[in-house]
């Protein structure tokens, strides 16, 4: 019940209803803490580590999904082609552990590590620690041997230093109203762009975007049976007729888009962000496939039917970014 009253509320403060007015007092509050726990950071009152190798985080400014964990398979996957060990750090949202840092391995499971996590150590093979004190968690893939470090949704834990800075923003919802919690959907106000080093909007704009932003595409790679792990191309679709399709994510909404783009017939199925699925979620009389993500494919193996699919997608940023990102990759090397 939670979850769908965040749901609605998210839906709400993207629209902008005029409701939301009522919360502006909180808002102004709400500003004020960030503001002041930004300022103590600046000013020395909280220390921030400085990692002997290049940081780089990846993050948004607002609540609900953008698509920065693509993003972030992407990035991890392009710096270890060009000779950089990539490491990825992750506060593990949704997952609760005995011991940090947590450095996963082929059999730790959701529960302990959280399902982003767990995905993108499936999806890239390079280390992933989980640890609430990314600081602490830095030190331990420092550790295994890395000599960069993407930090996923790492932007407002500010007692982490970093070189680089890359905001996501989905091209559909855009800021939605513009306000900060409650009264909106941002974490921080729009000026906190001001101070990143680059704006990557997913999926073309429906807003104007900031000056200077560069695009990126989410693009369907493959289909891969959930149970065997076999991957087919995109189309031709391997079923056929209506399925069911499930999304505990950030923004279903796109996840149920994008199937109807490659023609699938979705009889859909929306969740809250990391819900934890169980049999019966997915247990459904007609006996349909049933379609998911890769971020709520690692919470529903073993509970699937047999006829399951995962649709797998893959970032594709423009040219101009990859150029920019080159670039400096070159000046954080020579550091």
């Amino acid at each position: 019940m939670a979850g769908r009253l965040v749901e609605r509320w998210l839906a709400a403060a993207y629209r902008g209803d005029a409701w939301l007015v009522a919360l502006r007092p909180l808002e102004a509050l709400y500003r004020l803490v960030v503001r002041r726990r930004a300022a103590a950071y600046v000013a020395g009152r909280k220390a921030v580590w400085q990692a002997p190798v290049p940081v780089i985080v990846v993050g948004n400014i607002t609540l609900g999904g953008t698509g920065k964990s693509p993003l972030v398979a992407w990035l991890a996957r392009f710096l270890g082609e060009r000779g950089w060990s990539p490491g990825i750090l992750s506060r593990g949202y949704g997952g609760s552990s005995d011991r940090y840092p947590l450095l996963l391995d082929a059999d730790t499971p959701v529960a302990a590590c959280g399902d982003e996590p767990r995905m993108l150590a499936d999806q890239t093979g390079l280390p992933v620690v989980v640890d609430p004190d990314r600081t602490r968690g830095a030190r331990r893939l420092l550790a295994a041997g890395c000599d960069i470090l993407i930090s996923d949704d790492g932007l407002q834990h500010l007692a982490l230093g970093r070189d680089l800075e890359f905001v996501v923003v989905d091209g559909r919802r855009g800021f939605g109203n513009g306000r900060c919690l409650p009264a909106g959907p941002l974490r921080e106000p729009l000026t906190r762009l001001d101070g990143t080093d680059a704006v990557v909007i997913n999926g073309e704009p429906a807003f104007d975007p900031p000056a200077g932003a560069h695009g990126m595409a989410l693009v369907p790679s493959a289909w891969r049976r959930l149970d065997d792990s076999r991957r087919v191309p995109p189309t031709p679709l391997p079923f056929a007729g209506p399925v069911h399709a499930l999304a505990g994510i950030g923004h279903p909404a796109r996840f149920f888009a994008t199937l109807e783009e490659l023609g699938v017939e979705p009889i859909t199925h929306a969740f809250a962000d990391h819900h934890r699925f169980t049999a019966a979620d997915l247990a459904f009389d007609d006996h349909r496939p049933v379609v998911m993500t890769s971020k709520d494919a690692v919470k529903c193996r073993g509970l699937a039917p047999v006829d399951s699919w995962v649709l797998e997608v893959e970032a594709r940023p423009e040219a101009a970014f990859i150029d920019w990102l080159q670039a400096r990759l070159v000046s954080l090397s020579t550091q």
